[in-house]
């Protein structure tokens, strides 16, 4: 009992090391991007460059933290075109992870990160937040995804609504709101799989673990003619695909 204790404890200790030098990496390359960040915010025109600064910040912090990370794509995403990405969420590293997104894109979040001074004022300045728990803010964050698609922005959404399990990495229900957004619209929906990130940093502890880092962006599913009574089917599309990736990178990983 002694020994295991003994050896517990270090990695524990290592590992809040780890996740502070994380963070302060993560803090400092949010001031050095941040003059970068007031140009979309005060001229609006300037929205791709969101998505532009959003990988460099990506690239960056893996970088500098030591995760070494893969971009698989499945299929050719054109530049040129809209998409809504939609992904499994396990862990809080989801975010930067769908910061590596090819294509310029603004996120649909939690109101929760608005709260964090000075990152939560530019978060709710260049992207979409809603209190899940309020009518009212769901269908405001509705009213602004679709109006995002009409300037010419793609979205990140998670269709989960949030991080649902804390241990195993078994997907939650879906809700609509990507899928409604996507068929008004005629949108693609691109799924992505993130498969390790629940690892490297697991929601229910908050202290990070070195392992690679994988991200997989599926063929985009086209919403071409699909109608509100096709939300369900177009749901459980995506589901599928993400889930059954999921299962075929963790069978691999074991």
């Amino acid at each position: 009992m002694t020994v295991i204790f003994l050896t517990f404890v270090p990695m524990k200790i290592l590992r809040a090391i780890y996740t502070g030098y994380g963070v302060v990496v993560f803090g400092a390359l949010f001031f050095i991007l941040l003059p970068l960040f007031f140009i979309p915010i005060f001229i609006p025109g300037q929205f791709k460059l969101i998505g532009v600064l959003n990988r460099w910040w990506a690239r960056a912090l893996f970088t500098l933290i030591g995760i070494p990370f893969t971009i698989e794509y499945r299929a050719a995403l054109d530049p040129k075109k809209q998409y809504i990405f939609c992904s499994n969420h396990f862990s809080y590293l989801d975010i930067p992870t769908l910061g590596l997104a090819p294509n310029n894109a603004i996120f649909v979040g939690k109101t929760g990160i608005e709260n964090i001074p000075l990152f939560g004022y530019m978060y709710g300045k260049l992207h979409i937040t809603v209190d899940r728990s309020k009518l009212k803010s769901r269908y405001a964050s509705m009213k602004r995804s679709l109006e995002a698609i009409d300037e010419g922005k793609s979205l990140v959404i998670y269709p989960e609504g949030g991080i649902i399990t804390l241990k195993d990495p078994v997907m939650g229900k879906f809700k609509d709101g990507a899928f409604r957004v996507a068929i008004e619209k005629q949108i693609a929906i691109v799924p992505v799989t993130i498969p390790f990130n629940w690892i490297i940093l697991p929601p229910d502890e908050f202290l990070l673990r070195w392992h690679r880092l994988k991200v997989i962006f599926h063929e985009p599913i086209d919403t071409t003619g699909l109608t509100v009574n096709d939300t369900d089917m177009l749901k459980q599309k995506l589901f599928v695909t993400i889930d059954n990736e999921l299962k075929h990178q963790l069978g691999n990983e074991n």
